[in-house]
C-alpha cells in the first residue's frame, strides 16, 4: 500500500475489504476550482468541494448538494479542522471516525464532535480529554499517520550512510529544529546531519543557525523531494530524530524505522510517544539530546526498528482493531 498518511488509512479500509471504493474530499476556497491534481494512488478517487467560506469548521454547500445527489458514504472519515454540522446531519447513516491530527485531541466545537462514532487520539491524554467532553463516544489510540505505516514506500536499502542523523520535519518553529542543532553543538563537529523539509517559511532561519553553531548540517529545501527519493535519504543516515513538543504523533516515526534506523525522539513530545521502544529507539530531554544521539549511535546493532513496527503498527494491525469498532456499530 502507497500513499501518503491522509491516504493510507482510506486505502487500507479499501484493501480490508470493508468498502468498494474510496474517496478523499477536500475544499477549495475562492472564485477559481483548483487544478486537478492525481495523487500517488489510482484507488482513491479525489473531489473538491466549494467552501462556503474561510472559517472552520468547513461548511459546503456544493458537498452538501453531492450527499443528496449520490448518498452518504458508509463510512466517513474527518480530520483535522473538520466540516460543518450540517454535513455530519446529511451523513446520519454513515459510521463517522474524527482524528485532529495535531496536539488538540478536538479542533472542532462541540455541535460537531458530539455527531462522531469513534474518535482517534495519539495519546492517552488526549483520549481523556475526549471522553471529558463525549463520555459516551468511543475512542482509539490510533494516530492516522505513524499507525498506518506504509512498508512498501519506506524500506531498508544497500546504500552507504553517509549521514549519522537525519530530521524530516517542516521548517516551522514547532518542529523545534533548535533542539537538534543545540545537540550537534555539543558533539564533535564530524557529525553530519541532513536536513529534511517538504514545507515551512523558516529554511532561510535555520540555515543561519546552523552557520552561526558552525555545525555540519545539509538541507534538503521546500518543497521537498517524493517518497521515494526520502526513502533514500533516510537510507542515508544511522538514526532519525523527532524534536517536537507540541507535536502530533508524527508519521515519519514509524517511516523511520520501516527504513531500519532507529529514533531519538524528544521526551517531551505530547503525542506518539508509544511508538518509541527499546527496540525502536529512545528518548531525550532538549537538554541531553546530544546524549542521546551519543548514545545511540554507540550501540545501533541494539535495535530492530523495522521488525518492531511490521509486528505492531502496519496498516494490516491497525484495520484489525479499526474493523472491530466498526463491526461492533454496525453490529
Amino acid at each position: 500500500m502507497i500513499g501518503g498518511y491522509i491516504e493510507r488509512l482510506p486505502l487500507a479500509i479499501l484493501k480490508g475489504g470493508l468498502v468498494d471504493c474510496a474517496e478523499v474530499w477536500t475544499h477549495w476556497h475562492g472564485p477559481t476550482p483548483p487544478t486537478e491534481q492525481p495523487g500517488l494512488s489510482p484507488f482513491l478517487i479525489r473531489r473538491a468541494f466549494q467552501a462556503n467560506g474561510s472559517e472552520a469548521p468547513f461548511s459546503s454547500n456544493d458537498m452538501l448538494g453531492h450527499i443528496a445527489a449520490f448518498g452518504p458514504p458508509s463510512i466517513l472519515c474527518v480530520w483535522g479542522l473538520g466540516v460543518s454540522e450540517e454535513v455530519l446531519l446529511a451523513c446520519c447513516g454513515s459510521f463517522k471516525i474524527y482524528n485532529s491530527i495535531d496536539v488538540p485531541a478536538l479542533r472542532v466545537p462541540f455541535e460537531v464532535s458530539r455527531h462522531f462514532d469513534l474518535i482517534l487520539t495519539g495519546s492517552q491524554w488526549q483520549s481523556e480529554v475526549v471522553r471529558s467532553r463525549h463520555p459516551t463516544i468511543p475512542t482509539i489510540i490510533m494516530p492516522i499517520g505513524p499507525e498506518f505505516a506504509s512498508e512498501l514506500s519506506f524500506r531498508p536499502i544497500d546504500i552507504p550512510k553517509n549521514y549519522d542523523v537525519i530530521y524530516v520535519a517542516a521548517a516551522q518553529a514547532y518542529k523545534r529544529h533548535d533542539i537538534l542543532f543545540e545537540a550537534l553543538a555539543k558533539l564533535p563537529r564530524s557529525l553530519r546531519a541532513l536536513c529534511v523539509c517538504g514545507y515551512g517559511e523558516m529554511i532561510d532561519t535555520l540555515r543561519s543557525e546552523v552557520g552561526a553553531l558552525g555545525i555540519n548540517v545539509d538541507f534538503i529545501d521546500p518543497p521537498g523531494v517524493p517518497f521515494e527519493e526520502v526513502n533514500r535519504l533516510m537510507n542515508q543516515a544511522r538514526i532519525g530524530v523527532v524534536c517536537g513538543i507540541d507535536d502530533g504523533a508524527p508519521a515519519i516515526l514509524t517511516e523511520y524505522m520501516l527504513t531500519g534506523i532507529p529514533v531519538l525522539a524528544n521526551s517531551q513530545l505530547r503525542c506518539g510517544l508509544q511508538f518509541i521502544t527499546p527496540e525502536t529507539g529512545r528518548v531525550a530531554s532538549p537538554d541531553k539530546f546530544h546524549e542521546g544521539i551519543r548514545d545511540m549511535l554507540a550501540r545501533l546493532d541494539t535495535f530492530k526498528p523495522r521488525q518492531v513496527v511490521l509486528a505492531n503498527w502496519t496498516w494490516p494491525h491497525s484495520l484489525r482493531k479499526l474493523s472491530s469498532f466498526i463491526g461492533r456499530s454496525a453490529g
